[in-house]
């Protein structure tokens, strides 16, 4: 049952029916609560990523700013906003039409639904409203003990690192579990010294100290080899610098908030196209068959079809995410998957396939549950879908300053959308090492796919990184085809080709940071 909070009354019937309907169509959802606010209290929270008592930081402030001048300069409008949590709290928009609040309800409770039910959601927190409360108080309390800058301030560093973050670490096992119980075969805990076994008088002769010695030193180059510190090439770099920067109490409590909001956030960005797809899905749903009234239905096609449209060279999550799912219904519906129908090379044949399975409802509430966006594209994306909806894949030429088709072929088409998905298109980051050249410094290693880090970027990264870490911090990556190695050594910058197994050679260039 969801609860009212404080509506009018003619939004309360506009809940409780729009509540039945989703739940009429197979919609799980956790229990409702509607809130309507101006548009300066939307953008204020909207600013906040949902949360009103969230800790205070000059970015949300910027962010507010942005989203109050667009309204009132006419470039954009925020309809809804729905927060995962239980129960589920959903924001609107006091001065939206009637026809638009029952969109907007449609809407939310496809995203309650998704929330609820989708795996990559499973692992979050159900109570996020409470903790971010939590988090906010535990900052403005450290704000006045240390001071409103200073916090502040390190805060700008760990948000600055906050996608620094193993993705997929709540589902996989990274690191064995250590026990005390753990012992040295055969109750040795590495103290085989080399020896060889004689009798006293031959000792000298059998073990000659000179090869002792060397049998301790490499016995210990080994150890040390063997305690490569991270053991692996960390993803999850915050985690990495929680336990092992030296950050006071107070510094690491902060980044330990910044952290836990970052993988409370990332299954959205995991899953922008299905998630809104499927709040889509439902809301025309619901609304071209249940609530519309004949005399709002041009409002509800120019404001469905403004949500819709599409601009060359950017994807409308919305858009593909709908279109998707009505065609995976469809295509069960009508049996067009399975060994015969992919066999198929005849396109009108596919076309008019269809042996009436009647699974499609059923298949999209299975492809809800179990997939993100980067396996949604690839199972679900077919030269067909392209072709009907002419999706190409786009570059930007620099010189005219305009966006232009760059391929039509299915295969560049999947594998450029694809590559923008995965880790949200951004670099992917482990740390390498944390005692580099013995002395304490951090290597990065970044996994180059093609794309060259942003050298701004990259040099920021690395001016906060070293903030936490104060010393030295490298990543290792490629400029222009060759290995190279970026540094900040809390002063300069520095550009470095890596050859062989050195990163020792003169600077080729040198910008002071």
């Amino acid at each position: 049952m969801s609860t009212e909070h404080n509506l009018p009354a003619d939004l309360r019937e506009l809940q409780v029916e729009i509540e039945a309907h989703a739940k009429g169509y197979g919609l799980d959802f956790y229990d409702t609560i509607f809130e309507v606010l101006d548009y300066d209290e939307l953008s204020e929270i909207a600013a906040l990523g949902g949360f009103p008592t969230r800790y205070p930081h000059w970015r949300f402030g910027m962010e507010y700013e942005q989203l109050s001048k667009g309204y009132r300069y006419g470039l954009q409008k925020i309809y809804e906003m729905v927060i995962n949590n239980d129960p589920c709290y959903a924001y609107l928009l006091r001065c939206n039409q009637r026809v638009d609040q029952k969109l907007v309800m449609a809407h939310v409770y496809g995203h309650n639904d998704f929330f609820k039910n989708n795996i990559w959601f499973s692992q979050t927190n159900r109570k996020m409203m409470d903790e971010t409360a939590n988090h906010g108080n535990r900052i403005r309390s450290l704000m006045e003990r240390f001071g409103e800058e200073t916090v502040e301030d390190f805060i700008d560093s760990c948000l600055s690192l906050e996608n620094l973050i193993d993705m997929h670490s709540p589902f996989i096992k990274r690191r064995d579990d250590v026990s005390r119980y753990d012992f040295h075969p055969d109750g040795q805990d590495g103290g085989d010294d080399g020896r060889f076994r004689s009798k006293g008088y031959m000792d000298a002769y059998i073990n000659p100290p000179d090869h002792l010695k060397e049998q301790a030193r490499l016995k210990e180059a080994e150890k040390a080899k063997s305690k490569q510190f991270p053991e692996v090439p960390e993803r999850d770099v915050l985690l990495f610098l929680l336990e092992n920067a030296p950050l006071n109490a107070w510094q690491r409590d902060v980044l330990d908030i910044v952290r836990q909001e970052a993988y409370y956030f990332t299954p959205q960005g995991q899953t922008k196209i299905m998630n809104e797809g499927w709040a889509s899905f439902w809301h025309s749903t619901i609304m071209t068959t249940k609530t519309l009234e004949p005399s709002e239905l041009l409002d509800y096609a120019d404001h469905h079809s403004g949500t819709m449209a599409t601009q060359p060279g950017r994807l409308n999550p919305y858009k593909l995410g709908i279109e998707l799912f009505r065609d995976i219904e469809e295509r069960w519906n009508k049996g067009q998957f399975g060994p015969e129908y992919n066999e198929c090379d005849d396109y009108e044949t596919r076309m008019r396939w269809d042996t009436g399975a009647g699974l499609g409802r059923e298949k999209i509430f299975e492809v809800r549950r179990i997939h993100n966006d980067v396996t949604f594209v690839d199972t679900f994306l077919t030269p067909d879908f392209c072709r009907r909806h002419q999706i190409f894949s786009f570059k930007h030429n620099d010189q005219h300053e305009t966006y232009e088709i760059e391929s039509r072929e299915f295969k560049k088409v999947k594998e450029r959308l694809l590559f923008g998905l995965t880790n949200f298109g951004q670099p992917i980051i482990r740390v390498k090492e944390g005692n580099y050249r013995n002395r304490g410094e951090m290597v990065l290693l970044h996994e180059h796919f093609g794309i060259d880090l942003k050298l701004d970027h990259a040099q920021d990264t690395l001016r906060h990184l070293h903030r936490l870490w104060t010393r030295p911090v490298h990543i290792e990556t490629s400029v222009d085809g060759r290995p190279t190695l970026l540094s900040f050594d809390g002063t300069d910058h520095t550009i470095r080709p890596l050859g062989g197994a050195s990163h020792d050679p003169e600077p080729r260039d040198r910008r002071r940071g």
